[in-house]
């Protein structure tokens, strides 16, 4: 308890952000952490993160905090970042792509990212035309841990913070996992593990970043896509979340692609068309989207 409320200090003598009106069918950046960032529970350093939004020209008012991936070692802000924010674009769905801290060792670095993305977006959903319900995480890779660590990791927010943002909830209210890596037990890839904990973590540590083993009943409906053949990141990360979200009775559906490997044969083809598609089924059905048009 009281590293948490040391964190909560932390981040409420941070600087205040305001609402930034949306512009449709333009993409903007805006500073999440602006000149300081928390490093964890009781540390911080100079740092300014940002996030780009694209605006669809139709807002359904759905969005999504995109984390690339990259292992994280580096940011393929590309094909897993703003190529999929002009992707969802078309769907009016809002694209918000986080250019997230590399650990370096610094475990909670990406998650502390992560969950103000999401309470920023949530801040701003009356001027970016989005409904505060149906903000949403997507992520590839390292960046699918990323996701599945924000969807496992969240609180409710701080109601006495001085900063309104801080007063919202970070937990995501859907989770998109493309080709994720999920533990960092024996399945794990092994750099996005050194990357993330260190040379030497401790197997509490192991355990906490395992999102497999965070599931619960309040972790939010989560759709997972890995190709059988995918040797990086093997599939059996997908699978233990899959299983664990069955466990606890949370909606969810994993699509077990043929062919592509790490990176779905470089972004397109068959399976990279799958994911993409019955994901925007599912999220109608889930009734977080409209049914998308063929």
């Amino acid at each position: 308890m009281t590293g948490k409320i040391a964190l909560l200090n932390i981040l409420c003598s941070l600087p205040l952000l305001v609402q930034v009106t949306a512009a449709r069918g333009a993409e903007e950046t805006v500073a999440i952490w602006s000149g300081t960032a928390p490093i964890d529970e009781s540390q911080t350093e100079t740092a300014t993160v940002s996030i780009t939004v694209y605006h669809p020209a139709k807002p359904n008012g759905a969005a999504m905090i995109i984390c690339p991936g990259g292992g994280y070692g580096g940011l393929v802000l590309g094909a897993e970042g703003n190529g999929i924010a002009r992707w969802l674009n078309q769907h009016g769905i809002t694209g918000v792509v986080l250019t997230y801290r590399l650990p370096k060792g610094r475990p909670f670095v990406p998650l502390l990212d992560a969950q103000r993305a999401i309470r920023f977006t949530r801040s701003n959903a009356k001027a970016w035309n989005l409904d505060p319900q149906r903000i949403g995480i997507i992520g590839f890779s390292a960046g699918g841990h990323l996701a599945a660590t924000a969807a496992t990791h969240f609180d409710a927010g701080n109601p006495t913070a001085t900063d309104p943002v801080q007063k919202l909830s970070c937990r995501p209210d859907f989770a998109i996992l493309v080709y994720p890596v999920i533990t960092m037990g024996e399945k794990t890839h092994g750099g996005s593990k050194t990357n993330l904990l260190g040379p030497t973590p401790t197997p509490a540590l192991i355990d906490l970043f395992s999102n497999e083993k965070q599931v619960t009943a309040q972790t939010p409906p989560t759709f997972l896509a890995h190709a059988k053949d995918d040797r990086t990141v093997v599939p059996a990360n997908s699978q233990m979340f899959y299983d664990a979200l069955l466990a606890h009775k949370v909606a969810g559906e994993y699509l077990e692609l043929p062919s592509g490997g790490h990176g779905l044969s470089g972004y397109k083809g068959p399976s990279w068309d799958a994911w993409q598609a019955q994901s925007l089924q599912w999220l109608a059905a889930q009734k977080l989207m409209p049914v998308p048009s063929e």
